[in-house]
């Protein structure tokens, strides 16, 4: 008489039919996909026992539904990453949503892609450009402004102090004069062009001169001695007399040199003397 070999759950007899061996127990395959299959992680069904079973650190899927969560790609035999959300990607994917975006796209900069890193932030080559003319820096020098990148022409054109005198932007150096800025080679005398920038000069109606130029082309010659008037140094002060300019110092009587200066004085010809003098004249 032979042994009965019978279904651990219904008892029927399992002699010439297909069954599973589950823990050490033998089982119909309408037990087994009733009682025993495990739970497709994915569509939520039971995994039979006629189908392929895949399964990942206690998950279990159809071997159709073991697909990349993101473009569907089937994995049953691809690389793929499990991420802590608990969806399966394949490896492009994964690189995808765990690598850096790009700043300026915000796609995924992809592993072995040209990019740009700065402030730990990246950017496609391509799309780190500059804010003013859109162009890409690539190996170009930058500056920022904000949160925002340009290159060195755009930022000397937006930002950069203009020289006074051309209007151009003045991208290093320079010269301050009466709260204007200027660059140090626009900073020069208006006839000999001598730069003023460590030199001694003068303004006359808006219009630099050096000291040697401004005595001989601006400058008005005093009446007593016949020198420029420059407002340098000794002879600061000037007397001025129906159109007539003294220096200080020379504004003294013909006679007895007296200093005539916030002083009654008497024009005789081309000369002047106190009052006391003028009478003995």
């Amino acid at each position: 008489m032979t042994d009965r070999f019978d279904c651990y759950y219904c008892r029927d007899n399992l002699h010439g039919k297909k069954y599973v061996k589950k823990d050490e127990k033998h089982v119909c395959t309408k037990c087994f996909d009733k009682l025993c299959a495990n739970t497709c992680a994915e569509c939520r069904r039971p995994i039979g026992a006629d189908a392929k079973e895949l399964h990942h650190k206690n998950r279990y899927w159809h071997e159709d539904c073991f697909r990349c969560a993101k473009c569907y790609k089937p994995l049953a035999s691809e690389p793929f990453s499990a991420r802590d959300d608990g969806k399966i990607m394949c490896g492009k994917c994964s690189s995808r949503e765990d690598g850096n975006r790009c700043q300026g796209c915000y796609k995924v900069v992809m592993p072995g892609t040209q990019n740009v890193e700065y402030k730990n932030k990246v950017w496609h080559e391509d799309c780190f450009t500059c804010f003013e003319c859109k162009q890409p820096i690539r190996t170009q020098s930058f500056l920022t402004k904000g949160d925002d990148i340009y290159c060195a022409p755009c930022h000397d054109k937006k930002f950069a102090k203009k020289c006074f005198h051309c209007k151009q932007a003045i991208t290093s150096g320079g010269v301050s004069y009466q709260d204007q800025p200027w660059h140090s080679e626009c900073f020069v005398c208006h006839t000999c062009r001598k730069p003023l920038a460590t030199a001694r000069f003068t303004s006359h109606e808006n219009v630099m001169y050096c000291v040697d130029c401004y005595k001989t082309d601006v400058a008005k010659k005093c009446h007593g001695c016949k020198n420029p008037i420059t407002g340098f140094g000794h002879g600061t002060n000037v007397v001025n007399y129906e159109g007539y300019c003294w220096h200080e110092y020379c504004f003294n009587c013909k006679k007895c040199c007296l200093s005539l200066a916030n002083k009654r004085f008497v024009i005789n010809g081309d000369h002047i003397y106190c009052p006391d003098c003028a009478k003995k004249l």
